[in-house]
């Protein structure tokens, strides 16, 4: 286990092909077997309609714009029945935060999408949706999560950690919820037997320092809980938004991909993020740590409104696992293998 310093000495002064091996091996140590997974999976953004306004976020619309949208049940129904006959597992629900919505609305949702698709596995909601549900619909965050968790909710993704440290988060997202709030929720999910991942956007204002801290935080919650499957680094993307910017290089990318997998020594899981580095980035990120490429989207809203967008469907996928020397293979939410593609 590295320390704070020594992450922080690796992530701006180690040579980068050193760095990338390093990653590789500790990779290899904890997935011995050259198997690159994926899930098919769908993101459906139930609203865009949001109280937060973070600075960075191309998405979000205010209540009454011409194109802010709430999806029913049965506009969300037909999405899912488009993932499950293409046979996926995953479903990622998340929007905005929505002042009109309380807790009932998801409810009835996930009800009605374990009813009519009872393999599907729910990966829903960020820890800021889940506090804003909690507030609108006068509920402890212990409650609302035990509710949603009857109602089909299952596992906890890590959306809305941009970076754990507060001074940035009062700079990109001043409206939206601190460190010590994201973790609360994901702590309390732990109790309740479920299962979550971890995220980091960075590339935005915040510093070396800042991105050690935050996996830091992640660390040290890890050990006390056990409770991430997978860590997600993905990078700020300037395009239509307030904060504006550039873009980080690819290269700074692959280099905090491979400081997380070192650092993150207790996490199983470092997902690439296609979705913002296109696929041959991730395909490189396969020799700086990465073992997974996280999930095929059929839908996705939020970076592309920025005016980037990669798609890739699940053979494209398989090629580019198959390309980089790894055998590609089908995963549940919860890194099952479901099927290893050897031809």
């Amino acid at each position: 286990m590295i320390t704070y310093r020594e992450a922080l000495d690796l992530l701006t002064n180690e040579d980068f092909l050193k760095l990338g091996k390093s990653a590789t091996e500790l990779r290899f140590r904890l997935h011995p077997e050259p198997i690159v997974t994926f899930v098919v999976d769908r993101n459906i953004n139930y609203t865009n309609v949001c109280e937060s306004g973070c600075k960075f976020c191309a998405f979000y619309r205010r209540e009454g714009d011409k194109d802010a949208y709430l999806l029913n049940v049965q506009d969300v129904l037909k999405k899912v029945k488009e993932l499950s006959d293409v046979g996926g597992t995953q479903l990622l629900i998340q929007g905005g935060l929505h002042p009109n919505i309380k807790i009932d609305y998801f409810v009835k949702l996930f009800k009605e999408i374990k009813k009519h698709f009872p393999h599907i596995i729910i990966h829903s909601l960020s820890p800021a949706e889940v506090i804003h549900i909690a507030k609108k619909s006068n509920k402890t965050i212990a409650d609302t999560l035990r509710i949603l968790k009857d109602a089909g909710l299952e596992s906890i993704p890590g959306g809305g950690a941009e970076i754990l440290v507060d001074e940035i988060r009062k700079e990109i997202s001043p409206n939206k919820i601190g460190w010590k709030d994201w973790e609360f929720v994901m702590r309390e999910a732990s109790k309740l037997g479920m299962k979550g991942t971890a995220t980091m956007m960075f590339g935005s204002i915040e510093g070396p320092e800042d991105i050690i801290k935050h996996l830091e935080r992640i660390r040290n919650f890890q050990d006390e809980t056990g409770f991430f499957r997978a860590f997600i680094p993905w990078t700020y993307q300037p395009g239509n938004n307030e904060l504006g910017g550039k873009k980080v290089s690819s290269y700074y990318y692959l280099r905090v991909l491979a400081v997380s997998r070192i650092f993150l020594h207790n996490i199983e899981n470092i997902q690439a993020s296609w979705v913002t580095q296109g696929p041959k980035v991730s395909q490189l990120a396969l020799f700086f740590g990465a073992n997974d490429m996280g999930g095929t989207m059929l839908e996705e809203n939020v970076v592309s409104s920025t005016g980037l967008k990669f798609i890739m469907d699940k053979n494209e996928i398989v090629e580019l696992i198959k390309e980089a020397g790894f055998i590609p293979a089908v995963r549940n939410t919860r890194y099952e293998i479901i099927e290893k593609i050897l031809d």
